[in-house]
Order: C-alpha cells, then sequence, then structure tokens
C-alpha cells in the first residue's frame, strides 16, 4: 500500500497534510461517483468534490475517475497553468517512483510521440485561431438569415419564396452550429472568457440554444468517444443498436425495443428529420430551465423573439411556428448525417482504456478535403485532427494532417479518409451490420 493511501478520507482533499505517494492500483479503486481520483503528469488529485463545480460537468472528468487524465486535460486546457490554482488544493500525492507515467497497458511510446507532437504544433502556431476567419463566417450567417427574410419579405409568402427561404434559413442554422463549436471548444481567442462569452451569444442568439447544454454534452463526446454510457452522442435511447459489440449483447440478452434488423431502413425516418426540431427542442430547454441556467435562457429568448418579431407580421404565429419546425427539419438532416459519418462506423465499444491517439483514431474518420466539403462540415471532415486537438482553430487542421498521418504510419494505427459520399453511405451500411449481428444473437444465441 502507498504511504498515502491512510492520510485521506475518500471524497475530501488532503488539506495541509503531507503528501502521499501512491500505486495504479491505488488510484484505480478510486471510480466510483462519490470517490474520484484521477492523475495528471504523475501527480495524484481527489476530484470528488470538484467534479460537482467543474465549468465542462461532472460526468467529463468523472470518466475520467481512476484514470490517467494527461492527455485529455492538455487537450481540453489551453491554458494549464490557469488551471494549476484549481488543481493545487486537490493534490494527494503523487505516484511511486516504480510505477509507470501511464496506466493500464497503454503505449508508452505512442504517448511520447504524440506529447511530441503536440509540442511541435503548439510551436508552429496552430493553436492559435485567426479571429477574423471567424469573423468573415459570421458575417456570412448574418448575410443569409438577412437574404432570407428578405426574399419573403419581398416576393410573398407563396410557396415557392417560403421553400427557398427556408433553404436559406436551414444553412444559416448549420452554419451557425459549426461557428458555436469554434467558439465553445475555445478556439477563436487566446483568452479563454472571450470564447466562453461569444459562444453564449452565438448559440443563444443565432440558434436558440444552452452554451452550457452544449459542453457538458459534447465533451463528454470528445473525452470519451464512441464509448458506451460514457458518450452521449451514442445513447441512442434503446431505438437503434450501434457497432459490432453492443448489438450481440442485446441480441443474447433477448432485448428488443425495435426491430434492429431494420434500423438502416427506419433511421430515415427517425434519425435525420426528428433529432434537433424534436429531441434537442425538448432537450435544451428541459435543461436550461430544470438547472438554471438563466443567462443561457435569456440568450436563447433573443433568438425566439428576433424569430416570432420578423415572421410572425408575415405568417401568422401558427404558420411562423410551422415554419420553424420545418426549418429545424431541414437544418436537421444536415447536422445528422455530418455529425454522424465520422462516428457511426467506427469502432464503438465499452471502456478499452486506451491512449489518446488510439482512442480518437478508432472512433473517427476523415473526409477528403475541397473547398465544399471544408465548408459543408465546418470544417469537421477533418474529424481526426479535430479530436486530437480539440482547441485547435479548424482553419489548421490541413496543416497538422500530414504530420498526423505520419505518426499514425509509424505506429500502424490506421487513418481513415474517405469521400464525402462513401461517409454518408457507411452510416447505413453500419447500421444494417448491426441489426444483422442483432438479429443473428436474438435468434441463436
Amino acid at each position: 500500500m502507498g504511504r498515502g493511501s491512510q492520510q485521506t478520507v475518500p471524497g475530501e482533499p488532503d488539506s495541509g497534510k503531507a503528501k502521499g505517494v501512491y500505486t495504479w492500483e491505488e488510484v484505480q479503486s478510486h471510480n466510483s461517483r462519490n470517490d474520484q481520483w484521477l492523475v495528471i503528469d504523475r501527480k495524484v488529485y481527489n476530484i470528488t468534490q470538484w467534479a460537482k463545480r467543474h465549468p465542462g460537468g461532472f460526468r467529463v472528468i468523472g470518466h475520467y475517475a481512476g484514470e490517467d487524465a494527461t492527455e485529455p486535460f492538455t487537450a481540453f486546457h489551453p491554458d494549464s497553468k490557469f488551471v494549476q490554482k484549481f488543481l493545487k488544493p486537490l493534490l494527494l500525492g503523487e505516484l511511486a517512483a516504480t510505477e509507470p507515467s501511464q496506466d493500464r497497458d497503454k503505449n508508452a511510446a505512442i504517448v511520447q510521440d504524440f506529447k511530441t507532437l503536440r509540442a511541435q504544433v503548439e510551436k508552429q502556431g496552430l493553436l492559435q485561431g485567426q479571429p477574423l476567419f471567424f469573423f468573415l463566417h459570421l458575417a456570412h450567417i448574418v448575410l443569409l438569415e438577412a437574404l432570407g427574410w428578405l426574399l419573403v419579405s419581398m416576393w410573398g409568402t407563396g410557396w415557392i419564396p417560403t421553400l427557398l427561404c427556408s433553404v436559406i434559413l436551414a444553412t444559416a442554422q448549420a452554419q451557425a452550429g459549426w461557428l458555436q463549436h469554434d467558439f465553445g471548444h475555445l478556439s477563436v481567442f487566446k483568452r479563454s472568457t472571450w470564447n466562453h462569452a461569444v459562444h453564449k451569444l452565438v448559440i443563444g442568439h443565432l440558434k436558440g440554444a444552452s452554451a452550457n447544454w452544449w459542453n457538458h454534452r459534447h465533451f463528454q463526446h470528445h473525452a470519451k468517444p464512441n464509448i458506451f454510457t460514457k458518450d452521449p452522442d451514442i445513447n441512442t435511447l434503446d431505438t437503434f443498436v450501434l457497432g459490432q459489440t453492443i448489438p450481440v449483447e442485446y441480441g443474447i440478452k433477448k432485448i428488443k425495443h425495435m426491430p434492429y434488423n431494420h434500423q438502416h431502413q427506419y433511421f430515415f425516418l427517425l434519425g435525420p428529420p426528428l433529432l434537433i426540431p424534436v429531441f434537442y427542442n425538448f432537450n435544451i430547454m428541459h435543461t436550461m430551465i430544470t438547472r438554471r441556467y438563466w443567462v443561457d435562457l435569456t440568450w436563447a429568448m433573443t433568438y425566439y423573439l428576433r424569430y416570432f418579431y420578423c415572421y410572425a407580421p408575415l405568417y401568422g404565429v401558427f404558420g411562423s411556428v410551422a415554419f420553424f419546425f420545418f426549418v429545424r427539419f431541414l437544418e436537421s438532416h444536415w447536422f445528422v448525417w455530418v455529425t454522424q459519418m465520422n462516428h457511426i462506423p467506427m469502432d464503438i465499444d465499452h471502456e478499452k482504456h486506451k491512449d489518446w491517439l488510439t482512442i480518437q483514431l478508432q472512433s473517427t474518420c476523415n473526409i477528403e478535403q475541397s473547398f465544399f466539403n471544408d465548408w459543408f462540415s465546418g470544417h469537421l471532415n477533418f474529424q481526426i485532427e479535430h479530436h486530437l486537438f480539440p482547441t485547435m482553430p479548424r482553419h489548421n487542421y490541413h496543416l497538422v494532417a500530414p504530420q498526423v498521418r505520419e505518426l499514425c504510419e509509424k505506429h500502424g494505427i490506421p487513418y481513415q479518409e474517405k469521400t464525402l459520399w462513401r461517409g454518408l453511405a457507411d452510416i447505413v451500411t453500419s447500421l444494417k451490420t448491426s441489426g444483422d449481428l442483432w438479429l443473428d444473437a436474438y435468434l441463436h444465441k
């Protein structure tokens, strides 16, 4: 046993006492909801109480309880020195000198090589954003919003102007989604506070959504992508079974909430059409009210006030509500296909405790670069680079991609890049494969 193990009470920081020396076995034993330790740069911290105040939410930090969190900590915090002042009171001690720096069976060579690559990236200035790039992106969203309103104001509310306006507004909403994503990842300004402030403005006033809701959900996805029970993006509420492991487990347990062998067909009815207009709209409003995100709710209300001020005089209250949901319906298709083509066809499984490079490459793939693909996906066609360096501004993804590919080749880690059409088709193909696995296990195992 480490000599520090008798000096602390689970759930309480070690304040004013001599710091302990711990083994990985001891650290890994503190991984419950009410008793959470983690390791950063060989330092052992008790984050049990701090997790409740963590700006990114208690779940994302809790997902690394009992583990080495050095790589995600570095990836998510652009100003590590600022964060140190929050870590210092939580310090319990350090790993014993005989303990390796990596927990479990992580490849030390991969971890070290990626650390070297990140240092090179920082030296090259690739983590520094160009605010003008994002300002121009914002300007084209505002122009689209104005164009949509002017179109129906001048040409009337017939079917053709309404359809054209809805396409324009859906385009503006999709692009605003990519823009809020940039600020949410702290990739625009050097100061995190500026990014957070503009994030609330963009996601609230341009989209009617919540920055806190997005942060707490999205960073879980980045911390543990495609890991069952930890990545909310693959929590499909038993509507779909994804990957190769979960379908078999459901089949063996005779779980049949849906006819999963047909999920590649009903996906077109339940996935793209309903995610944003039904599930997200309800979930966002419910979250803001129940968790008392009053600042976010106020920003969201400015979006709805602006929308109904512009469109209620043209379509009436009922008509403007129907128009709102139709625009969301169109945007939802765009959002679902773009965000899922990088993840659903990839490995989806239980926690395997992989190193940062390996877990991100196994759960993400790229779509080949072109001007259209970059714009259409908000540069998320470079999903690999985005996941490896979540705070990197998107205009630099193409610059770091060759270095990432070279590192993957060195360690024999597959680096997948597809055409846009192949990426979209693979969503359906993977859903069918998973459904067939479920049916086979359901009938024969």
